[in-house]
């Protein structure tokens, strides 16, 4: 693969809101979620304008490029293009994954969201890098979060060859409970951006997801 996306940089993949930020700056919080062990960086944001959204962007990816951790812009491609980031993530709603792998290049990382086995071979057909699958837990941060059982997880992760990320819900709590899934790293928000303290939560959290992808022989 030509670009940084591999398992081990999708070990623990965080995932920015700013609902959270309580007087503190999204690359603060970033910068704290990187220290604490964060391996991978998604810029997640529906609501900046399209100028103060590219200023942060290429902000939060500098910050990215010092820890040598993969940084990729969710949904917006033109954006994504433009600053010349890792690469893109896009939903099952979104822009199709062809026409974004047409648009980003081949070197850059292609993150898709899938539900179901048939979305995940498609995705990976189309030129998804690595996929994103959830709600594996109910989760607040997504009103429309379709529900994923372990079981089709584990078919998921059996039914392509690129990386796939649990995502939804997941917490240090429940982590553990995706042993033997198949997959090779979690994505989360609220686990580590609502945390009082994103470096040592994130270290905890980082810890715990090592534990449940090493356990799964």
């Amino acid at each position: 693969m030509s670009n940084n996306c591999t398992k081990e940089s999708l070990l623990l993949y965080a995932v920015t809101d700013r609902a959270w930020l309580n007087g503190r700056t999204l690359y603060e919080q970033v910068e704290e979620a990187l220290k604490g062990g964060a391996t991978f960086i998604q810029l997640r944001e529906k609501t900046l304008d399209a100028e103060t959204f590219l200023q942060e962007a290429v902000e939060i990816q500098n910050l990215c490029k010092k820890y040598n951790v993969p940084f990729v812009v969710n949904d917006n491609v033109d954006i994504a293009v433009k600053m010349n980031a890792d690469g893109v993530h896009v939903g099952q709603s979104d822009m199709e994954a062809g026409d974004v792998r047409a648009k980003i290049g081949a070197s850059k990382i292609l993150g898709v969201s899938a539900q179901t086995v048939e979305q995940a071979v498609l995705a990976e057909a189309r030129g998804a890098d690595y996929l994103g699958v959830g709600a594996v837990f109910p989760t607040g941060s997504k009103d429309d979060a379709d529900d994923v059982s372990h079981e089709t997880l584990k078919a998921i992760c059996e039914a392509v060859n690129i990386p796939v990320i649990a995502i939804g819900g997941i917490s240090k709590g429940n982590v553990l409970e995706l042993k033997g899934t198949g997959i090779c790293g979690i994505a989360v928000i609220s686990a580590i951006f609502a945390q009082t303290d994103i470096e040592a939560s994130t270290n905890e959290l980082k810890k715990l997801t090592e534990e449940m992808v090493n356990g799964k022989r």
